[in-house]
């Protein structure tokens, strides 16, 4: 195949701009599925995706698309996720493209991920073609929308495509701009092989199946290939092109994207930005590589009764085989028996691991309040990364904590401006800009502590902004902080599930809601409950559920008053024992309403 005919290219856009639905179009014009096999969203095959309407794994397809100049162009697209958790997926899947299709609602205009996005594909050097999208909508204003791609993100308006995804209006003039526009691989064929890894599943039959793109030389079937970052030797037992099915091929040139089989175990052996080579003339250098997926946050998973640990021990590693950025290590807890910490690359992607568990393993689960990675800095000088409450070390030889800091972008109509900043300023945030990107719109950046974006900050914002709000974020580093871990006692016994690194500034404000929605949830027993939320040894905040009284006296009719008086001692007495052997049993629901965040 000759590299002039090839176009490797990654549609990225905001969450909800129309890229899986023109991805769509592109594999109904291009005839790469037929009519009967059609359905919508052909490229997210996860039923989360599907029923959320939102990427989460990265797609890669192979098309054929004939121009009318007669030349059939091999058209490689990288179907890529929206959302912020997902974000390293698409850096992963750029690094593989010499263009990206930029895709703009026309009714909700430039959104912060689209900016955030289009810097990730400016840094691999891509040629952008901005696409404005829905332009069928009633709502839609393109001129608002052209002066917004022209000012905030500096494109040239004049090579814009309008289209609607929806109806296939303006698709086949894409077409042909992406092969105008968008330059052939580089690469030398003579070359030692390389190829970069941007994506890998694992296929039940098969073991792992690694999605590449060759940069120089040629890989062929039985070829002996070595992974670099691992150094493993594997054979090439199957190569081939990325159709909606795969499909073999004997040989893969530079420049082409493929998958290859070779009877690899685990997602884990294959780590995205690694360098593939030939075992035997293997090249001098690897690819520069890209980041590998850090985890942000952190919640234990234990399961509702412990006699199904080992079900749970099984699912999560299922799970590991097919979600590489799926970090967890064994844990154990008093209340909740054994169990493991696991760590997320945000709350969706801690949502989307909670459902799989629950729907494809059928697992009740309970999960701990989510946490961040603290940094604490001892008196003796050594530095330890804490992301479990229960392994805080003792304040007494704390130097210094440090808490991990986010530069947030919001992109919202200018109205909503100040209920916004207040939202910020309720949660730590500093550093405020504000910048007009259109004639109503702004964008505003502020830096803000990540434990206070992992609860609901973006549900608020959108409640706020109703709906028009977008965010979009980056790591800006660790800054000091005041921490405290706040302990819940339920009938004077702590819940360790329920422990939490705060801020002091809202340990209080925490500690009253956590006992707050326990008193709600916990049903009453034949004693008085006490909840009390505690750093150290001090209370801090305490509610109590009343006991369930029987009225023990009702079959007395008068008489003497030192009767009454008795059983109603008896009764307090038997209560009383009660108490110091009753456990108090807490439902699963209610570990959940202790996360939802009161302001």
């Amino acid at each position: 195949m000759e590299r002039k005919t090839i176009r490797n290219f990654s549609i990225i856009a905001h969450i909800d701009h129309g890229k899986s639905t023109l991805a769509d179009r592109l594999l109904q014009l291009t005839q790469t599925v037929s009519d009967r096999e059609f359905h919508d969203l052909m490229l997210d095959t996860m039923d989360i995706e599907q029923e959320r309407g939102i990427t989460i794994k990265s797609s890669a397809v192979t098309m054929r698309y004939p121009a009318d100049d007669g030349t059939e162009y091999t058209l490689n697209l990288i179907d890529t996720p929206g959302h912020v958790d997902f974000s390293y997926e698409v850096s992963r899947a750029l690094a593989c493209c010499e263009g990206a299709l930029l895709v703009v609602d026309a009714a909700q205009g430039v959104e912060a991920q689209t900016v955030g996005n289009l810097y990730k594909a400016m840094e691999q050097d891509l040629r952008i073609i901005p696409v404005v999208n829905k332009i069928d909508l009633p709502s839609a204003n393109m001129d608002e929308v052209l002066l917004e791609i022209e000012n905030e993100l500096g494109l040239d308006v004049d090579s814009a495509v309008l289209i609607s995804a929806k109806t296939g209006e303006g698709v086949p003039e894409l077409l042909s701009t992406l092969v105008e526009r968008i330059p052939p691989p580089k690469g030398d064929p003579e070359a030692p092989l390389r190829a970069r890894v941007f994506d890998s599943f694992f296929d039940e039959f098969r073991g792992v199946v690694v999605y590449f793109r060759i940069e120089d030389g040629t890989m062929a079937k039985g070829q002996s290939v070595r992974l670099m970052a691992t150094g493993r030797n594997y054979t090439a037992e199957e190569i081939g092109h990325l159709g909606i099915s795969r499909v073999p091929t004997p040989e893969l040139y530079a420049g082409e994207v493929g998958y290859l089989i070779s009877g690899i175990k685990s997602v884990e052996d294959v780590r995205s930005g690694d360098t593939i080579t030939d075992a035997d003339h293997p090249a001098q250098q690897p690819l520069p590589g890209y980041e590998e997926a850090k985890p942000m946050v952190f919640s234990s998973i234990f399961p509702v009764s412990t006699e199904h640990y080992n079900d749970l021990v099984a699912a999560m590693n299922r799970l590991k085989l097919n979600d590489a950025s799926l970090t967890f290590e064994k844990v154990s807890s008093a209340g909740l028996g054994f169990g493991f910490r696991c760590g997320f690359l945000g709350m969706l992607h801690l949502e989307v691991v909670q459902e799989r568990l629950e729907r494809e393993f059928d697992m009740s689960l309970v999960l701990t309040a989510p946490t961040v990675l603290y940094r604490v800095t001892m008196t003796d000088g050594e530095t330890i990364e804490v992301d479990n409450p229960l392994l805080y070390p003792d304040p007494a030889q704390i130097r210094k904590s440090e808490e991990p800091y986010i530069k947030a972008s919001i992109i919202m109509p200018d109205k909503y401006i100040g209920p916004v900043t207040e939202l910020l300023m309720n949660r730590r945030a500093d550093n405020y800009r504000n910048l007009y990107i259109g004639t109503k719109r702004v964008e505003l950046t502020a830096e803000l502590p990540l434990a206070e974006v992992v609860y609901d900050f973006y549900d608020k914002l959108k409640s706020i902004t109703q709906g028009y709000g977008s965010l979009d974020y980056e790591p800006a580093g660790y800054k000091p902080t005041d921490l405290v871990k706040v302990d819940i006692l339920v009938n004077k016994r702590r819940v360790e599930a329920l422990s939490m690194l705060v801020h002091r500034d809202n340990a209080y404000s925490w500690a009253r809601n956590a006992c707050k929605r326990l008193k709600e949830e916990i049903p009453p027993h034949q004693f008085k409950v006490p909840i009390q939320g505690a750093i150290g040894g001090e209370i801090i905040a305490r509610e109590t559920i009343r006991a369930l009284r029987k009225d023990v006296t009702a079959k007395c009719y008068g008489g003497d008053v030192t009767r009454k008086r008795k059983l109603l001692e008896r009764q307090k007495e038997g209560k009383k024992r009660m108490k110091m052997v009753g456990q108090v049993e807490i439902p699963q629901r209610a570990f959940l309403a202790v996360l939802k965040h009161e302001d």
